[in-house]
């Protein structure tokens, strides 16, 4: 069996902004800050990035900058999602042009294509653009769940690489395990539940709360990892207020706050 071509903590960062501009200089403070924590990728441009919010010349700005500031430090996996399949590969392709080493690709959202659409819409832009390609299932933001048995469908296609999985429900991943190829790379995108994810076989985190405290995760995945799992409830223990905390309001506003406090953004 092969290594996983994403796993550890990946977190999914937000995007700093100063007078309705993106903050670069923030930015990059807050991308070596989680490079010198130890988290093993980023995602910018993903939900908690605000990706629906920005301008498009925005978008891949930050993507440039997220691959330019990591210069292959850790694996950048760049948001690529839209409900217009063609935007999607557009997007897909610049992450690529750049030089990330993936793309996270979200459900369409607000049009709730059926589960054949869906699959036509992943496998259109894995046959237009040779880079990794991580399913994002988020039903509780897109209004469109991705089917196990359409995630199945797609994980054999070779340029589908894995998914990120923000359900929360670990029903799934078992399903997942048992029914696709173990090189699958199964990544949860829930924070509270990811300790229970990764104890039924996952392999990493798209992860929230590692924006404001990327060691605590860091130091949980690693000791799940390693099989203590005494320490990895400490660490469960330890962040749980916090995993709940930054979902008090509609994220990413909560984490924001936080990292305002921090002094990482405005």
């Amino acid at each position: 069996m092969t290594a996983p071509l994403f796993k550890g903590v990946i977190t999914a960062l937000i995007t700093p902004l100063r007078d309705g501009k993106v903050d670069e200089a923030a930015f990059t403070k807050l991308l070596e800050r989680q490079i010198a924590a130890g988290v093993h990728g980023v995602v910018p441009m993903g939900t908690t990035g605000e990706s629906a919010s920005l301008h498009p010349e925005e978008h891949q700005r930050v993507v440039e900058l997220c691959v330019k500031v990591a210069a292959g430090r850790i694996r950048v996996i760049a948001g690529a999602g839209s409900s217009s399949t063609d935007k999607a590969i557009e997007l897909v392709r610049h992450a690529k042009t750049v030089g990330a080493d993936g793309a996270l690709v979200v459900t369409p959202y607000y049009n709730r294509p059926s589960q054949a659409g869906l699959a036509a819409h992943f496998e259109a832009i894995a046959e237009a653009v040779q880079l990794p390609i991580l399913l994002y299932n988020v039903p509780g933001r897109t209004g469109v769940d991705l089917a196990n048995e359409t995630v199945a469908r797609l994980a054999a296609h070779p340029n589908i690489v894995g998914i990120k999985d923000a359900t929360g429900d670990l029903a799934r991943i078992s399903w997942m395990r048992a029914n696709i190829d173990s090189q699958f790379d199964l990544i949860s995108g829930d924070d509270p539940s990811y300790l229970g994810y990764h104890a039924h076989g996952g392999v990493g985190v798209i992860s929230v709360t590692s924006n404001v405290a990327p060691e605590g995760m860091v130091a949980l995945h690693e000791a799940a990892q390693a099989g203590d799992y005494a320490t990895a409830r400490q660490w469960q223990d330890r962040l749980i207020g916090l995993h709940k905390g930054l979902f008090l309001d509609n994220s990413p506003s909560p984490t924001k706050y936080a990292l305002s406090r921090l002094q990482f953004c405005t």
